[in-house]
């Protein structure tokens, strides 16, 4: 058994190193959450969820780097849990495009919103995160870009939710959900200081330094990477296990825009805190601020994971 996962973690870190995953936690949280999530999947939800994740573009492969050994239900999981990879994926596959406006993280059009499946082939950055925005200096707030990753939640849980969506929608809306409710339990998914050196926001931390040129280590990247950075599955697996369950009273909290309001909070007062001040940096992060970090980042990725699984039971058709 514990050889046959070491080998489903190497093959499978193939896959993702051939094409760069973009961040958003890192795939490593992503392939956590989704992991945990799975294991309260019902029966019939697990079902459902091999018929709709069979038609990704990338189903095959997937089975195809597995071990012939492993067991079925190893096979299954493991594709679900490489299934909330995907839309970061897709940053890097040349066979999509950039679209938007300031590099692909502002909307710009009705191809934005646009909910057509695989056929699609714009990588919708702006969908990751909802830039909330806050000020300490009373610097004016910029509005709020939609859709956003807390509209187009809602938008695809009422796909899969639906008795006539087709499969073929119902399943990139699938992939996309497993991901994004990831995302926005990161909390600088959820919001962007705006100071005024920096009126349009800090696309949640991304233009925050935390070391001087030509080092561009950001503090968006340090959350994101906060539980370490291996890619294989079973790194993802294993970690996820040891984590304690998310408080059944959070996890039954299934509006996304608590999820959101709440992420926002906790970039406010944990996240941007000393030693990260005010401006762009550089900022040098400090042994408590990295062991408060990776502690929020376990809650909240134990928290996301044990929602989406409720999610799918509740709403998967």
């Amino acid at each position: 058994m514990h050889n046959h996962r070491f080998q489903t973690a190497l093959v499978c870190s193939a896959i993702l190193a051939s094409v760069s995953p973009a961040r958003a936690w890192d795939s490593k949280g992503h392939m956590m959450v989704a992991y945990i999530a799975y294991q309260q999947l019902v029966p019939s939800v697990r079902d459902r969820v091999d018929q709709l994740l069979a038609l990704n573009p990338l189903h095959d492969q997937w089975l195809s780097i597995m071990p012939s050994d492993v067991s079925d239900l190893e096979k299954r999981r493991d594709v679900f849990v490489l299934a909330a990879t995907w839309p970061d994926l897709i940053r890097s596959d040349p066979a999509y495009s950039d679209d938007g406006t300031q590099g692909g993280n502002l909307p710009d059009g009705a191809s934005s919103s646009q909910n057509t499946g695989y056929g699609d082939k714009l990588r919708h950055r702006y969908w990751h995160f909802v830039n909330t925005p806050f000020s300490n200096d009373g610097t004016s707030l910029p509005f709020i870009p939609t859709p956003n990753a807390q509209e187009r939640i809602h938008v695809f849980r009422t796909v899969i939710a639906s008795s006539t969506a087709t499969d073929a929608v119902k399943s990139y809306d699938l992939v996309w959900l497993l991901h994004l409710i990831g995302d926005v339990h990161q909390p600088l998914h959820a919001a962007t200081r705006v100071s005024a050196g920096q009126p349009e926001g800090d696309r949640g931390g991304n233009l925050v330094s935390l070391c001087s040129a030509p080092c561009r280590d950001e503090l968006h990247g340090f959350w994101d990477d906060i539980l370490g950075v291996e890619q294989t599955v079973g790194a993802a697996e294993g970690l996820a296990a040891t984590l304690p369950a998310a408080p059944s009273a959070d996890a039954n909290t299934l509006d996304e825009a608590i999820w959101v309001k709440d992420s926002f909070s906790l970039a406010k007062a944990s996240v941007y805190q000393s030693p990260i001040g005010a401006g762009a940096g550089p900022f040098t992060i400090t042994p408590a601020y990295q062991a408060s970090a990776k502690t929020l980042a376990t809650k909240q990725i134990a928290l996301a994971g044990a929602r989406l699984g409720n999610v799918l039971n509740a709403e998967l058709k």
